[in-house]
């Protein structure tokens, strides 16, 4: 970490609550734009099922297809006759502190429900954002499980996709997401920061929201606007 980075952590649990107390989206993406790293936010329909949710967690990457019903039957790929794929295996896969990250199929289905959620949460899996829709909606916020989805839509996937592979590199919207980069959303969108610019990213983030706050504090005593951008370079 660079000598005039003044925020530190030990491991994610640390990092995690640092990010959960002081951050949200816009700081990061903000300093990763100043960082040259442009198209790191998933598409703006990639909404939370409440407003008030916050996910932090690393990336565990899930590859979709689309599929006819009747694949089971036809295909010559042994993946393609399980029920889900390997949707399954992948979500007992999960990790502590592991986001489920789906994406590669048509967004005309749920990719995300109520039973999905209750098993990520006892993996201690910190929440899910599919490239598509959840279902079980109401179940899902019983159990204050984070999810992140384009709405809530109950068309199953069983019959029309199947997960192909995981831990594997996939595209969301204009993201390349890697197993194990950082994923961080709120009500204003979901970022991904690349695990190798992480330390760098978050510790220029920790700087730019208490600075931040030093300006709205300026601003609230009537600063104006062009000299408090003039004199922090902030707005």
């Amino acid at each position: 970490m660079k000598e005039n980075y003044l925020v530190e952590w030990a491991n994610d649990e640390e990092l995690f609550a640092l990010i959960r107390k002081e951050l949200f989206t816009a700081v990061i993406g903000d300093v990763m734009d100043k960082m040259g790293l442009f198209h790191q936010f998933l598409p703006p329909n990639i909404r939370p099922l409440k407003s008030d949710l916050f996910l932090i967690g690393r990336a565990m990457t899930v590859l979709e297809a689309d599929v006819c019903g009747n694949a089971e039957q036809q295909s010559k790929n042994p993946v393609l006759a399980k029920s889900f794929g390997f949707m399954l295996e992948a979500l007992d896969d999960l990790r502590p502190g592991e986001v489920y990250i789906c994406s590669g199929s048509s967004p005309d289905y749920a990719l995300w429900g109520e039973i999905m959620s209750a098993r990520a949460k006892t993996l201690g899996a910190h929440g899910a954002i599919v490239n598509g829709y959840s279902r079980d909606t109401v179940g899902i916020l019983a159990l204050e499980f984070p999810c992140f989805s384009m709405g809530c839509y109950a068309q199953d996937q069983a019959p029309r996709g199947k997960v192909i592979d995981w831990r594997v590199p996939i595209r969301f919207g204009n993201v390349l997401i890697k197993d194990g980069d950082m994923l961080i959303g709120d009500i204003d969108g979901v970022c991904v920061v690349p695990r190798e610019h992480e330390q760098e990213v978050f510790a220029r983030a920790f700087e730019k929201a208490r600075a931040e706050k030093v300006v709205l504090n300026k601003v609230m005593e009537g600063m104006g606007a062009k000299e408090a951008f003039e004199k922090y370079g902030i707005m």
